[in-house]
């Protein structure tokens, strides 16, 4: 069997998201709204299982055949009969349920690939005999012939996401290493392009020299359109002596679909914001354009409170192993309007909060734009992973001028982050109770404070395209050093593209660090109702739990290649920012912490992450209705296998023919085809 690391234990937790009574209190408009936006976000988060392994869109096309012709209680008999135990074909279910939470065969948390817990010999007898086997069995073998192998597969470099030697990814083709990564943000930053929706291919010529593809997502690819400001951009370029191409059209048929169901949803907007809103995020995934996204961005901030919350794209750059290209994801939400009270009130206590925060008020933005700040139930959220908050959107230049939105997701905080006594790990037996009965509550301060102070702190010195500067180069000063500011970011740079590797982690790192700062203020403490005793209990958990988070992280950090997996932002001083994180980030086994073999005692008692399973929403006739399913693998199996009615094996046919139409960038050289490296 394989290592442990690398599956997922039969007694994984299972949660369902319960969004009843929310979903319940939507108008018939509101609930067709949701609904379309819904069916936008789970065709575009389809597209996430191209942006993770070259095998990842077989397995999910597999998966769903097996499971479209035998429910799991069906193919269980099946399985049974085939010789495997109750805890072999529980294995295969959790292997199945995995695949669909994360979108993919690596964690969404953590990017460590994970295995069935099963013979290899055994699954394939269970899928070859199976119902899906006798309907279509040219079209079943294959798809197991392309990824059984890959599926199993542990060889070092497989085993986590990473770019070159280090792991895989599909964000660029197999041959690109960390200095063409470099080289392509460069060219990028060049041509004012945002790296957020592109893929990167590398081929080399006969004479062994390399040319680059940058391939934007869009609807369109190379047909003649209406002159757009991407039109303009899609041509052959010579950077620093190598060939750049800038192509379209990457996920094109999810896209399309992704951009019909907005159209529909259209209709039912609540008000010229959101109608808006739609339309230029129509014009950024059929176009390809990232600047039409902000244009949509900007109409979603000043959409406030909303009853139905949503927001869809190609957003976090976690996955990306040079921290530019962002994952596609979408959410549909309702609005808390109990919770969403007390975020409204540390709102208006916000400007004066970020007065106590460590830093001069020069490193503030001149003008505190009041965000929106919601708890919000969600219906929908398709992507690799479902967070406890959000704020968004992330591009920088918004951010900075326009503001941004907060969001907390209280029905994922209530079951995704519940944990048993029993499981309890590395805690004092006295800490135990304390932990279960605060933790939800300090929590949502934590959350809270990270989202709002901590993400929306903070001002980007910036010099733009005329020369001009946003801060007074005179009297600004520099606080760690005591002189006038030495670096800031330039036109067309932003966080992600100058701290890359580390700027997502880092930026979360930041954000945990006001939040904890700020929870020891007693008007934080007493706008969420704590006070006294209940005060320093919330104060004492939330810290507790950033200990004992930060232990548990112990798990992502790979030691064969000195990183982690998941983990001086005003001046873009890099070089310096690069040196503070990776003191703070160097795992050793130096006393007295000794971490490395800590870490080895976290592996033999780590829980894995929960997967949740989410409802779905159906249109019969004019109504819409929630399905909702059992906590449990089959469960969530369940509902992916009712979550595409009408198309399944259509969209599992295009995401076949995807993938097969890229699959040389990620075979050796040896298997590739003539010409092609």
């Amino acid at each position: 069997m394989a290592d442990t690391q690398y599956i997922l234990p039969n007694d994984i937790g299972v949660s369902s998201l319960d969004c009843r009574e929310a979903f319940r209190l939507l108008s018939p408009t509101e609930r067709l709204y949701a609904y379309h936006l819904s069916r936008a976000a789970w065709y575009g988060g389809l597209a996430v299982l191209l942006q993770t392994s070259p095998e990842a869109p077989y397995i999910y096309a597999l998966l769903s055949r097996l499971f479209r012709a035998q429910d799991p209680d069906q193919l269980r008999q099946h399985a049974l009969a085939e010789g495997l135990t109750e805890e072999e074909y529980q294995a295969f279910l959790v292997y199945a349920a995995g695949v669909y939470s994360n979108m993919g065969n690596y964690k969404s948390f953590g990017d460590t690939k994970f295995v069935p817990n099963l013979p290899k010999e055994k699954l394939e007898r269970v899928i070859l005999g199976s119902e899906a086997a006798q309907q279509h069995p040219e079209e079943v073998r294959g798809l197991w012939q392309t990824c059984g192998e890959l599926m199993f597969s542990l060889e070092p470099r497989l085993r986590h996401l990473g770019l070159g030697k280090e792991g895989i990814t599909t964000y660029f083709s197999g041959n690109c290493t960390m200095e063409d990564a470099k080289l392509a943000q460069d060219f990028l930053d060049s041509q004012n392009l945002s790296a957020y929706n592109t893929r990167l291919f590398k081929e080399v010529d006969g004479e062994g020299k390399p040319y680059y593809e940058v391939r934007l997502a869009s609807v369109l690819g190379s047909e003649p359109s209406l002159d757009s400001e991407v039109t303009s951009k899609l041509k052959s370029y010579e950077f620093r002596g190598s060939p750049f191409q800038v192509t379209r059209g990457d996920y094109a048929p999810i896209l399309q679909k992704v951009v019909e169901q907005l159209e529909k949803a259209k209709a039912y907007a609540a008000n010229s914001h959101q109608g808006q809103m739609l339309a230029q995020y129509i014009e950024s995934f059929t176009q390809g354009s990232i600047e039409a996204h902000k244009r949509g961005s900007r109409f979603w901030i000043q959409d406030k409170g909303p009853i139905v919350e949503s927001y869809i794209g190609f957003i976090e750059s976690y996955r990306d192993p040079f921290g530019s290209r962002g994952e596609f994801e979408g959410f549909v939400a309702v609005v808390n309007k109990a919770m969403s009270a007390k975020f409204e009130r540390l709102v208006a206590s916000a400007e004066q909060l970020l007065k106590e925060l460590p830093w001069p008020p020069t490193f503030e933005k001149d003008k505190f734009l009041t965000p929106d700040f919601t708890s919000l139930d969600v219906l929908t959220f398709a992507g690799s992973g479902i967070p406890a908050g959000i704020n968004i959107p992330n591009y920088d230049d918004l951010r900075q001028t326009e503001g941004f939105k907060n969001v907390s997701l209280g029905n994922v905080l209530a079951v995704a982050y519940a944990t048993q006594r029993e499981k309890l790990t590395f805690l004092e037996e006295d800490d135990k109770d304390l932990y279960i009965l605060w933790k939800g509550p300090s929590f949502d301060v934590q959350v809270g404070l990270h989202e709002l102070l901590g993400h929306g702190s903070g001002k980007l010195f910036v010099q733009d395209e005329k020369g001009a500067f946003n801060f007074d180069q005179e009297t600004v000063i520099n606080p760690e050093t005591g002189e006038q500011i030495q670096s800031w970011y330039r036109s067309g740079e932003t966080w992600d593209s100058k701290f890359s590797t580390i700027a997502s982690s880092y930026e979360e790192c930041r954000a945990e660090s006001v939040g904890l700062y700020l929870c020891l203020h007693p008007q934080v403490l007493e706008i969420f109702g704590f006070e006294g005793a209940d005060a320093e209990d919330v104060i004492y958990v939330n810290w507790l739990n950033m200990v004992r988070a930060g232990l548990l992280a112990l798990e992502f950090y790979t030691p064969e290649a000195f990183n982690w997996r998941q983990v001086l932002k005003s001046t873009g001083d890099v070089a310096g920012g690069r040196a503070l994180y990776e003191g703070y980030a160097t795992v050793t086994d130096a006393p007295p912490e000794c971490f490395l073999t800590l870490r080895d005692t976290v592996l033999l008692r780590k829980e894995s992450r929960k997967l949740i399973v989410q409802p779905n929403t159906r249109l019969e006739g004019s109504d819409v209705q929630l399905l909702e399913y059992e906590a449990s693998a089959a469960g969530l199996i369940r509902s992916f296998s009712e979550r595409f009615p009408e198309d399944g094996p259509e969209l599992e046919e295009i995401l076949t023919q995807l993938a097969t139409a890229d699959a040389r960038f990620w075979k050796g050289p040896s298997e590739a085809p003539s010409g092609q490296a």
